[in-house]
């Protein structure tokens, strides 16, 4: 140990850090959440206490509770025994670079500068932690879940250095006497809710040798009543021959605010929970004030960057992957919603992920559309999945079906809902994915009546299932099979997709709020008339849905569609449904083309929202159409909703097995005859005519 003329360079053991890994995960949470690029230095609260091991030091330690959060308290953590509240600053980089690039000795300047203006302010008597100020710098690599870190404990360098006059356990120093009443008041302090927080006190010991602990500013009390003064700290060392490192700045807190040249101090240590004077270090160092103190402009240096013990004790950084220690699911579900977090950085700051996965969808048919919209709605954050089919996976399905594979197409096929359920927790096991193996029934199906009653419960089950979904995805291979769907979606007033397949087109749509819906204060007032109410998939039909799978060749019972269909119209209906849910009116939203939104509308970050999409890949071509609702619809008209709410599933039932009947509800029957008419009528007249060339064929 080197020395000078008065004695040994008295020698600190350094501070030690142990991160939680729970700190790690707030941090991520906080980057992505909150701070996003901003490299704002960050509050945050250590916490360590006093030894009470005789073979390990007590390390500072930041657990999750260390950053800060909306529920923040404005004062820093007491009355807690196990917790003694130091306050920090954190530095987190956007880069490695940046990390590496930090200047880590005007850093740690700064602090020391805090620390020191702190002891000239007298503020370390009020607040004693302040003396125990540390830094942190981190880089967080999200992706990898490597954070990389290094701690710097800022310590003021006394010039000349604190010599070394003595050093014995404090069993050894004290009188029995004073070692009883040293313990009792210690033990006191400790379990008060007011003071066992506090690191650094005084202990007064009188002339009749009772002890007493008293906060810092009463210093010159206990000195005019001529007590003899111990100045007492918290140490975290379990060394017997050097006192813990928060004493450093504590003496220079000493020699500055009162001037003294011999202090006297206590290294205070535990065991289990109480004062152990065996443990206990009691010191005595002489400390020469610096006359360059007097100035007030003068910042002593600092040093106290922590040695990284992985790297032979030199000082260094440190890194550490929480990849193995995590939770799979967890990890999976932090991956997952980190391009989402990500885009809410600079790109989509008002995306709402808590209402993305909140949003239960209802996928119907669970086929080459279903399978891709399924893995888009997971991709945005949807969590809660249903998917509705009757079906098995063939083996001609896992090629163009992205959930499935060779296994689930043997022994006949697995049910291709159960199957994607499968699937989709799988590749996200915190996806909250159900499977209904259900057919749909379809007007030109007509039913048995030995068929009727689960047809019957078929489609009671259906409605139940669109009343507790938020949205709805038509994904069907046949056009009858939407009908009942957007019947019932139009009565509950859901939002709903249509998705639909050509060989090289392809149609992406929403259709339009209820007819007879009870929200209609939200609808603009230009849409409140049925003629401006967006239509839905059967509102241009003339005719009603009839059995389209009657007399197909093989090419024409399959979806026979240009592979990259698919993809392009599941993403479409998903961004769709995503503008949908973000816009201020929602499902009552009014069409929008690409020209449509000036300055002056409500923020859309997410871009305009169209009515139809129709695209064909033919020319690489896209069209963004509007149609408005038909009052002679088959599916959505307040015709066939009002008869549908008095006759409930008898008239479904009607529907089905009765082909003109949805015709001759809402009109077209009618319709049709007079056009029938018109096209006699000028039949008669071009028969007429002289010339031929005339004619002209409705």
């Amino acid at each position: 140990m080197a020395g000078t003329e008065n004695g040994p360079v008295l020698q600190f053991a350094p501070f030690q850090s142990s991160v939680d890994a729970g700190f790690w995960h707030e941090l991520s949470s906080l980057k992505l959440n909150k701070l996003k690029t901003d490299e704002s230095p960050i509050s945050i609260t250590g916490f360590y206490t006093p030894c009470s091991n005789s073979q390990v030091s007590s390390h500072l330690t930041l657990l999750t509770e260390s950053l800060p959060t909306d529920e923040q308290q404005t004062e820093t953590s007491r009355g807690n025994r196990n917790k003694c509240s130091v306050p920090g600053i954190l530095y987190n980089t956007n880069t490695l670079e940046g990390y590496q690039a930090l200047d880590k000795q005007s850093l740690i300047k700064a602090e020391a500068k805090k620390i020191w203006e702190d002891i000239r302010s007298g503020k370390v008597e009020e607040d004693s932690s302040v003396l125990s100020r540390f830094l942190l710098i981190s880089f967080a690599d999200l992706k990898k879940f490597n954070f990389h870190y290094w701690f710097a404990f800022p310590a003021l360098v006394l010039d000349p250095p604190a010599t070394l006059v003595d050093l014995k356990p404090a069993s050894k120093w004290f009188t029995p006497k004073e070692a009883e009443s040293v313990s009792t008041c210690c033990n006191e302090w400790r379990m008060s809710s007011l003071t066992a927080g506090v690191p650094f006190f005084l202990v007064s010991i009188s002339s009749n040798s009772n002890a007493t602990v008293k906060p810092l500013k009463d210093f010159e009390a206990c000195q005019r009543e001529g007590h003899k003064i111990l100045f007492a700290f918290y140490d975290p060392c379990h060394l017997p021959n050097n006192p813990g490192w928060p004493l450093r700045n504590f003496l220079a807190f000493i020699s500055y605010k009162w001037n003294i040249k011999k202090i006297q101090f206590l290294c205070y240590r535990e065991n289990h929970g109480f004062a152990d004077l065996n443990l206990s270090l009691v010191g005595e160092a002489l400390i020469q004030p610096s006359q360059a103190w007097q100035d007030q402009d003068f910042v002593p240096n600092a040093v106290g960057w922590e040695l990284n013990n992985t790297n032979r004790g030199k000082r260094g950084s440190r890194c550490i992957n929480l990849s193995t220690s995590m939770d799979p699911t967890r990890m999976a579900i932090s991956a997952a919603d980190l391009n989402l977090k990500l885009m809410r950085w600079r790109a989509l700051p008002s995306l709402n992920l808590n209402m993305l996965s909140s949003t239960k969808c209802l996928l119907l048919g669970a086929g080459t559309l279903g399978c891709q919209v399924a893995r888009m709605l997971m991709a945005w954050g949807v969590r809660k999945i249903t998917l509705v089919d009757s079906g098995k996976v063939a083996m001609s399905n896992p090629l163009r079906q992205s959930l499935y594979t060779l296994e689930d197409c043997l022994n006949g096929g697995d049910f291709k809902a159960l199957a994607a359920v499968k699937s989709l927790t799988r590749i996200f096991p915190a996806v909250e994915a159900e499977g209904v193996v259900m057919a749909i029934p379809m007007p030109g199906h007509p039913v048995a009546s030995q068929e009727e009653e689960k047809v019957l419960n078929d489609c009671r089950r259906l409605c139940d299932l669109i009343q507790s979904h938020d949205a709805v995805f038509l994904l069907t291979d046949t056009r009858e099979s939407r009908w009942l769907p957007t019947l019932l979606c139009a009565n509950a007033n859901k939002v709903t997709i249509t998705a639909a397949l050509g060989f090289d087109s392809f149609l992406v749509m929403r259709h339009g709020g209820g007819p007879l819906s009870t929200n209609d204060e939200q609808m603009p007032p230009e849409q409140k008339d049925s003629k401006t109410r967006l239509g839905c998939y059967f509102c241009n039909d003339v005719v009603a849905p009839v059995d389209s799978t009657a007399n197909r060749t093989l090419d024409q019972q399959c979806t026979v569609t240009r592979p990259g269909l698919a993809p392009i119209a599941s993403a479409l209906a998903v961004e769709l449904l995503v503008g949908i849910l973000h816009h201020p009116l929602g499902i009552s939203a009014k069409a929008e083309f690409g020209n449509s939104l000036d300055s002056g509308n409500s923020e859309q970050p997410l871009g305009i929202l169209p009515h139809q999409i129709r695209g064909a890949l033919s020319q690489f071509s896209q069209m963004i159409l509007v149609g408005h609702s038909s009052n002679s619809c088959t599916a959505c008209c307040p015709t066939v909703v009002s008869e549908y709410r008095k006759r409930g599933m008898d008239f479904v039932v009607e529907a089905i097995n009765h082909p003109t009947y949805l015709e001759d509800l809402t009109g077209l029957t009618e319709l049709m005859k007079s056009a029938n008419s018109f096209e006699l009528d000028w039949d008669n007249e071009t028969d007429n005519d002289d010339d031929d060339d005339d004619c002209v064929e409705i």
